[in-house]
């Protein structure tokens, strides 16, 4: 850089001040009277060596100013490179797709030509000492061209540089974003954790164990140690993702753990029900019999014969039931929840099945009394949802469409061919009835279709 003069511009005009006038005095009296003739008017005009310093003055000034501007700029430049780089770093801290691997790419160029016009600049004020006393008037202006020239160029890439930070929008604010996410995503990781840490050991003052659930919260250690490992070791959005996977299964083990005295007393209602139910089943089971031997008296084989094995089916359904309740309350003993509530649904079914065959028999014998006392009830309810499809056929209509007019016509065939059936001494009521309640579903599917179609048709419109 320049070097520092060991006279300074002030400490000499101090110096050629100190002789005074009194010098200059005796100097005028010693020279020969022509001589000094001569220079007593240059004196009072200021003399051309005076002009002369003055005009060097000004242009070590502009000289100066060049390299103030100069340095001024290299500063700027300095400030906006350094503010790059920080934006390149968060940048590729978050995001590795192409367009910012692009970016990235594009700053180191950018670098290589900073470093260009920086040395440009050194150089130019390394080569020029304005302090120099010296110095003519020919060095200082190619000082003030190289300066200015220097100062040039590092606006130049400045702008260049400006430009290329302003593109880099979209791909900052992204990664400033995903930034911002990071540090709450991590700590609501751990205190998720630590919620549902707490809540297993609530659990366990209770005297639930717990186990399938501890395992589970076992299992998010690792996942735990590479969250502490930070993102600096795995990445911004794969530590963001983690954090909020954890989040998710640490959650999911603290509801559980919170909800296992309910579901623990859920179970044990569960069991005592089902025990009540399957008892009560086993009793109605037992009337079965009795209506069966009614319905083999009154009725014909027809009528009843799907029925004769429902006792024993019954009390079979009714073993496997109560073997499934003892295996439930030894997985809630042990404390295998999902055992226990696996068990628990087999029972419910098996039971559902056993009910519904229980009271088939006692349905079947109250539904053929009903219509061996009055078959025409059995008739007019059938007819009455017949003429109801037939009319919603033929409503706007001159002729109904063929493919509701043919099912409807053949639930009148059918019902007619069911009531005819019933002639003779020992007829079969329960074909009539399965009969007639066939006849009132294809009536209903009719209806359903017609809708349909007159729905999707105003919908369309």
């Amino acid at each position: 850089m320049t070097a520092i003069h060991t006279q300074p511009l002030e400490q000499r005009e101090r110096r050629r001040v100190r002789g005074g006038p009194v010098r200059d005095v005796v100097a005028l009296v010693l020279l020969p009277l022509p001589l000094v003739a001569a220079l007593v008017p240059m004196s009072f005009a200021g003399g051309g060596t005076r002009r002369w310093f003055g005009r060097g003055e000004s242009q070590r000034a502009d000289a100066q100013a060049a390299k103030d501007a100069a340095a001024a700029a290299f500063y700027e430049l300095d400030t906006a490179h350094r503010d790059l780089r920080i934006s390149i770093e968060t940048i590729t801290a978050v995001d590795s797709s192409p367009q910012a691997q692009r970016a990235a790419a594009e700053y180191e160029g950018f670098g290589r030509r900073i470093d260009e016009v920086s040395q440009g600049y050194i150089t130019a004020v390394d080569s020029h000492d304005l302090d120099r006393d010296d110095l003519d008037g020919a060095a200082v202006a190619r000082a003030r061209a190289d300066l200015t020239r220097a100062r040039d160029e590092l606006n130049r890439v400045k702008g260049e540089l400006d430009r290329f930070a302003q593109g880099l929008g979209p791909l900052l604010q992204s990664a400033e974003t995903q930034l911002a996410r990071l540090a709450p995503a991590v700590e609501r990781a751990r205190q998720t954790l630590l919620g549902a840490s707490n809540a297993l050991d609530a659990v366990r003052a209770k005297g639930l164990r717990a186990d399938e659930l501890a395992a589970r919260l076992a299992a998010l250690g690792p996942e735990l140690t590479k969250l502490n490992q930070g993102a600096g070791q795995h990445g911004v959005p794969e530590t963001i993702r983690r954090a909020d996977d954890v989040v998710r299964a640490a959650e999911s083990i603290r509801t559980e753990a919170e909800r296992l005295p309910v579901r623990a007393a859920e179970i044990d209602k569960r069991l005592v029900s089902l025990r009540t139910r399957a008892q009560a089943i086993t009793t109605r089971a037992g009337k079965v019999d009795p209506i069966l031997s009614e319905l083999r008296r009154r009725y014909s084989a027809a009528c009843w014969q799907d029925l004769q094995h429902v006792p024993e089916q019954a009390a079979q359904s009714v073993q496997q039931a109560e073997a499934k309740l003892r295996e439930a309350q030894q997985a809630r003993d042990e404390q295998q929840w999902a055992d226990a509530t696996s068990r628990l649904a087999t029972v419910r079914a098996l039971l559902d099945s056993t009910d519904e065959a229980v009271s088939a028999a006692g349905d079947r014998l109250q539904r053929l009394d009903a219509v061996s006392f009055d078959r025409q009830k059995e008739v007019e309810r059938t007819r009455f949802a017949i003429r109801d499809a037939q009319r919603l056929a033929m409503a706007g209509r001159s002729t109904p469409d063929p493919r509701h007019a043919g099912p409807l016509d053949d639930a009148v065939a059918r019902l007619d061919r069911a009531v005819a059936g019933l002639e003779g001494r020992h007829p079969d009521w329960w074909h009539f009835l399965t009969e007639t309640e066939a006849v009132r579903q294809t009536a209903a599917r009719v209806v359903q279709e017609i809708r349909d179609a007159r729905g999707s048709g105003s919908a369309a419109g």
